[in-house]
């Protein structure tokens, strides 16, 4: 018989493993439930990590109070919320949450803490200068931090929205760090070639190239085709009114 601690029976192919998601304090709360959204709608598993500085980030930008008590409700109405703040924009539900986990920010013993929790990897979004400096550090001053050195360690993928502008030099230091470390650095940039005629169209673009970055499939934004005015042309057509 083999030893307790070799036990394989919970280590097969269906054993949950989630993307972390880590919500740091700066500006960009949209762009974090986007790609929640589209995470939830590839089927993937989340652990949810949401910073004291982000709570009131999001309460300032949404008006919603993140409770640790009330995680499950305040997480439904962030995620139905739409970029320009209107309610109830997106259907979600309580199956869609089911496969989400959350872990408190000062909780250092959390599952992902430990490089032995099977995660795909980890997504902070959008990450703060305060963030990017503690992780290019190694400070672990909490849980989202902790978990993003583990993730460096552990050679895991680890993809950094970084929203701040302009950037000064310590940051521009420490995104390189991060970047010999293996992390994919990805600012907050939208493009405007997809044909953007909302709000959520270029929240939606960059939350659909974190997601690009992750490997995860999504619809999100319409992706180049090399063809010049492909996005204006689309949405000509979509103004234009019926042939008679």
């Amino acid at each position: 018989m083999e030893p307790p601690h070799n036990d394989t029976s919970k280590q097969g192919p269906g054993r949950r493993r989630p993307w972390v998601v880590g919500i740091s304090g700066a500006s960009g709360t949209p762009y974090a439930a986007s790609v929640l959204r589209g995470l939830l709608a590839a089927g993937e598993a989340v652990d949810l990590i949401v910073s004291r500085a982000s709570r009131l980030t999001l309460l300032d930008e949404t008006g919603i109070a993140f409770r640790d008590a009330h995680w499950r409700a305040d997480l439904r109405e962030w995620l139905a919320r739409g970029a320009d703040g209107k309610p109830s924009t997106f259907p979600v539900t309580e199956a869609d949450l089911a496969d989400v986990r959350y872990w408190p920010a000062g909780d250092l013993a959390a599952g992902p803490s430990s490089g032995s929790y099977p995660v795909k990897g980890m997504l902070i979004v959008p990450a703060s200068t305060a963030c990017v400096a503690g992780v290019a550090l190694g400070l672990s001053k909490d849980l989202l931090q902790r978990v993003a050195s583990v993730t460096l360690k552990e050679r895991r993928r680890l993809v950094v929205t970084v929203r701040e502008t302009p950037l000064n030099g310590p940051t521009l230091k420490h995104l390189v760090t991060l970047d010999e470390a293996g992390a994919v650095v990805l600012p907050a940039s939208p493009a405007f070639y997809a044909g953007a005629t909302h709000i959520q169209d270029l929240v939606d673009f960059v939350a659909g190239r974190v997601l690009d970055a992750a490997e995860v499939p999504h619809g999100l934004y319409r992706r180049w085709e090399g063809e010049l005015r492909g996005g204006s042309r689309e949405k000509e057509a979509e103004e234009a009114p019926e042939a008679r």
